[in-house]
């Protein structure tokens, strides 16, 4: 395969041993460079070695995979996955040494997690006191979330509840752990911080994963936060250096998760690492590229497109109102194309941003009264059911999984009026199906059979696993509820059917804890959905469109009004980000007034509204 690279590219793909930090702008080609050094690596006559490729989102992880398929024996000969994945498979084939045995069962949803810690809270009559003076139950939920906050941001930062001075913080700390392990459960700041534990408390196993990956790239370094710094410094240890990472500090929007641009020179520092910088930009036309020098004047890139593209504002008498001329806009470019955008427009190639997840709520009507498709990702997003039956299935599904889980055990004796105590149902359960026979023995809820039936199907004498299968029993016992309902089942039930086939398209020893692992580190998220895609700023990162509307640029929305200092640094990053999502056209708006559940208000236009306003009429 022969693809053409620039000077500067090239000598990032050539870069042989020895650490690298590459700075790349948007659009600047990072994915080609990064594929092809890859590549190019794995090409080596006579050597054999693996590749650790490490992104911040399973799409970036899917793309580099497509485009090096044309490698021999890619998966054996690279890893190309998000650091969590990574960390999933270092605890589950060396993890005994830090409490995992085998592959680990994650609690990714944020409710099943502060179930584990008001149990916690509630088994302590200290703690017990300390949450009901938080005062009644809307406050109490909110300390909860506040605590569940705080373990998280100790995990990031490397803290085990022994490091706490605090003997409540210890002990609130200490009881969400308690609660993990009694259902056999990590979190995913576990899967971080038992990683770097591992890898710093067991030399051994930290040079057995130098010795496999001869160099290590890293995507997007600049959302790195310290505890992903401190994996990455514990498995290179004082000596190996054939690290090269990428990023771009004016991209940094994930600071509020502890990520921090501030990495990027930290590994420059730590690993004498040489600097490269890419900032050509071959995606952006001249319309898009000048937005973005108006919002960061220091982003000049080297090259353009020769391809003036569009800048287009428009002032909305209210929010229904904008999203009429959205619409108008969409089907314009569907039915005439634009003689700046190669080929027929379709609503895949067109994207919805904002900051806020209510500014889609009128636009998401009006798409809707014209039958136009669209998908909503407002973020990584958690797997919830909303019907019931879905829901005590997935239940099921999971105790099958793990039967040690606790947690799901005791939502769904709750959920089936179990009164059985929850040591009687486990006790001498040999495995899941076992342990789901008994809470249907005592139980005379009435989805209790049609989930007995579901798990059945899945047939686990014959060694198959067919999670297809199940699903159609669902679906087939759903059929005599009322209209309403059944569409709640079937919606759900489609979720999981889509995780499903993402599954097995990319696996092949399929087990039923390895498909909640998937869906939990959000690899079974289809790649590309068919429709307009309405989508935070958050969530577009990564992603380019043909043509991207911002919409809701009103002060107060974007920015935030709760951004003050370093977090208004961060809200001009997000419209730095926004903007450079556009290949070729920008449409800009916000509305005079906004309609509400709890008002009407008078919207005034965004600081990024006006700059880009008045850079565009210069």
């Amino acid at each position: 395969m022969s693809i053409h690279l620039t000077p500067t590219q090239e000598e990032i793909v050539a870069f042989d041993e020895g650490a690298l930090v590459v700075l790349a702008g948007p659009g600047s080609g990072k994915t080609r460079v990064l594929t092809e050094r890859v590549r190019r690596l794995l090409a080596r006559p006579d050597e054999f070695f693996r590749v650790l490729a490490l992104t911040f989102t399973n799409k970036a992880a899917n793309e580099m995979i497509d485009r090096l398929n044309d490698v021999p024996n890619i998966k054996e000969r690279a890893f190309v996955g998000t650091m969590h994945s990574f960390c999933m498979e270092v605890l589950a084939n060396r993890g005994k040494a830090v409490g995992v045995n085998g592959l680990p069962n994650i609690f990714e949803s944020f409710e099943d997690r502060k179930k584990v810690l008001a149990q916690a809270v509630r088994a302590d009559p200290q703690l017990t006191a300390l949450l009901h003076d938080a005062g009644d139950e809307q406050q109490q939920s909110q300390r909860l979330s506040n605590w569940l906050e705080f373990i998280r941001t100790a995990k990031m930062n490397l803290r085990l509840p022994a490091m706490l001075e605090d003997d409540h913080e210890r002990r609130i700390y200490e009881g969400y752990q308690a609660g993990l392990r009694a259902s056999a459960a990590l979190d995913f700041d576990d899967l971080l911080l038992l990683t770097y534990r591992l890898l710093q408390e067991r030399p051994a196993i930290a040079d057995f994963y130098r010795r496999q990956y001869r160099y290590i790239c890293i995507d997007e370094a600049q959302d790195l936060n310290e505890v992903q710094y401190r994996v990455l410094h514990a498995l290179c240890g004082n000596e190996y250096r054939n690290v090269m990472i990428v990023g771009d500090p004016r991209q940094a929007i994930f600071v509020w998760s502890g990520a921090s641009p501030h990495y990027l020179s930290l590994f420059e520092q730590d690993f004498h690492a040489r600097r490269i910088t890419l900032d050509e930009n071959f995606r952006s036309s001249q319309a898009v590229v000048a937005a973005a020098t108006t919002l960061n004047p220091a982003y000049r890139p080297d090259g353009k497109v020769p391809i003036r593209g569009l800048l287009l504002t428009q002032v909305a008498a209210d929010d229904e109102a904008e999203a009429r001329w959205v619409a108008d806009r969409i089907e314009g470019l569907v039915r005439d194309g634009h003689p700046d955008v190669e080929g027929p427009i379709t609503l895949e190639r067109c994207a919805v941003l904002g900051r806020k997840h209510y500014v889609f709520d009128a636009l998401a009507r009006e798409l809707q009264s014209r039958d136009l498709r669209f998908v909503k990702r407002l973020s990584s997003g958690e797997q919830r059911c909303e019907s019931d039956l879905a829901a005590d299935w997935e239940l099921a599904l999971r105790l099958v999984a793990n039967p040690s889980d606790r947690l799901h055990l005791g939502l769904l004796a709750a959920r089936w009026a179990i009164t059985t105590p929850m040591d009687d149902l486990l006790a001498d359960a040999p495995d899941g199906p076992t342990l789901l026979n008994r809470c249907q023995e005592h139980t005379g809820a009435a989805n209790a059979p049609h989930i007995a039936s579901a798990i059945q199907a899945i047939d686990w004498s014959s060694g198959t696993f067919r999670l297809d299968q199940s699903i159609d029993v669902v679906e087939s016992a759903a059929q005599v509820l009322s209209l309403e309902d059944r569409a709640l089942v079937m919606a759900d039930l489609q979720e999981w059917r889509n995780h499903w086939t993402m599954y097995v398209r990319n696996s092949t020893n399929r087990t039923l804890p390895d498909f909640f692992a998937q869906v939990a580190l959000g690899a079974t998220q289809a790649a590309r959905d068919e429709g307009l895609a309405l989508l935070s700023v958050h969530s577009a990162k990564g992603m380019e469109f043909d043509v991207v509307f911002i919409i809701g640029l009103s002060e107060g929305v974007f920015p935030d009004y709760r951004a003050k200092g370093a977090a208004m640094d961060e809200e001009l990053r997000n419209a730095f980000v926004a903007v450079t999502r556009s290949r070729r056209l920008l449409y800009l708006s916000y509305p005079r007034v906004r309609r509400t559940p709890w008002g009407t208000f008078n919207q005034r236009p965004s600081r990024y509204y006006q700059a880009l306003v008045k850079g565009h009429q210069e």
